[in-house]
């Protein structure tokens, strides 16, 4: 995922991880690795790092299945795996796409 700017609000990462924005909130209070900045009002704001984080925790809880506490253990035992695992995924759903797009133009 490419960011195009520092922050983000929490609408705008909710539209994209399609969830609500209640989600994300109590994820922050669960994870210790999300930590959104909150302006005067305590809006907050997402950084690219945060994002990244929030793809994390959503990959193991939605698609692997862990529970909240299972993903906590995971990521406090194996972060640098994860991270990897993730930007293998990545990669792969970006060469997926790519591939069907070749595929599309060519029929």
């Amino acid at each position: 995922m490419l960011f195009a700017k520092q922050y983000y609000a929490i609408s705008e990462v909710a539209k994209w991880f399609h969830v609500n924005p209640s989600l994300l909130r109590f994820w922050e209070n669960e994870f210790d690795i999300l930590k959104p900045r909150k302006t005067r009002k305590g809006d907050r704001l997402f950084r690219p790092e945060d994002v990244k984080n929030l793809q994390l925790i959503y990959f193991l809880l939605r698609n692997r299945k862990f529970s909240i506490e299972g993903a906590k253990q995971y990521l406090k035992e194996n972060k640098q795996k994860a991270d990897t695992h993730m930007q293998l995924i990545q990669t792969l759903t970006k060469f997926r796409a790519f591939l069907l797009e070749w595929k599309a133009n060519l029929g």
